[in-house]
């Protein structure tokens, strides 16, 4: 495996870590919150600890003439942040986290026609397999979670919509920019519906708030890295590992049982992410 490939996949491992304790957290706060006091203050902590690069970079910073591609991939991520978080809501934590397991056999798809990004034929039978194995870790079918579902196929779809934009814009676009702009218009655009949904919060609730803030930052710093220096196609299979860090986190916090069917589907996805990355040392 080339180097870059391993440091991509290293970070999103990082960055996946994040966004599973952001499921968490989303899924603590959800008992308390409203959706819109969730998505707002997980974008506005975030925004916080993003100013320190301001002040280091300078208003150069925001210098760009992408501004439509960081302003299309606002609009995808705070819809995707939105459906997400209604999943989490209503799934048990690693059942929840397969909507982010999804975007990974939409990301080729999308690469390919806008990237130019062939995948290999190697790729194609690993988005398969993994496609089995979230078939094979998804609860038993349930008519009342097909809106639920439905819900989460729609997240998936615009999470691969906005890693695949960052893939496009890296050429250009560096890393801190990229996650700043992503930072500011998202808290902008969540603070709308704020003021209509308020609730008083807990203590508990403010921490878990700056929590999801931090790791909300890391992880998107991670990820945009990652995807800056290889290819979506190549690395996005290891977006499976989310749901590996969900499982433990359910499982500790709320005592949820890691069933067989979701075990044996888990290591579906991990030998298709296995067998995708490893072509590249053949």
């Amino acid at each position: 495996m080339t180097p870059h490939l391993v440091k991509g996949a290293l970070l999103l491992l990082l960055a996946e870590a994040c966004f599973a304790g952001i499921g968490a957290i989303v899924k603590f706060t959800s008992a308390t919150a409203t959706e819109a006091q969730v998505v707002f203050f997980r974008n506005f902590f975030a925004l916080l600890l993003m100013l320190p690069f301001l002040f280091k970079h300078g208003f150069s910073l925001l210098k760009t003439k992408r501004w439509y591609l960081h302003a299309s991939r606002a609009l995808t991520g705070i819809i995707s942040m939105y459906c997400f978080f209604y999943v989490l809501a209503r799934l048990p934590l690693a059942q929840g986290m397969l909507v982010l397991l999804l975007s990974p056999f939409v990301v080729p798809i999308i690469a390919r026609f806008w990237l130019k990004e062939r995948p290999s034929r190697i790729t194609l039978a690993g988005i398969v397999l993994g496609f089995a194995g979230v078939v094979l870790a998804l609860p038993t079918p349930d008519p009342n979670l097909n809106i639920i579902l439905l819900v989460a196929l729609a997240s998936a779809i615009l999470v691969a919509v906005t890693k695949t934009t960052i893939r496009y814009m890296s050429d250009t676009e560096p890393a801190v920019r990229i996650v700043f702009y992503f930072s500011l218009l998202t808290a902008v655009l969540s603070a709308i519906p704020v003021p209509f949904y308020w609730q008083p919060l807990n203590s508990g609730v403010w921490l878990a708030f700056l929590g999801m803030g931090v790791l909300a930052a890391i992880g998107q710093l991670a990820m945009t890295r990652a995807y800056a220096i290889a290819p979506a196609s190549d690395i996005g299979m290891w977006t499976y590992s989310s749901v590996i860090f969900a499982g433990a986190f359910g499982y500790l916090f709320w005592q949820e049982p890691i069933t067989m069917s979701w075990a044996a589907g888990v290591l579906v996805i991990f030998y298709a992410g296995y067998i995708t990355t490893r072509q590249r040392l053949l």
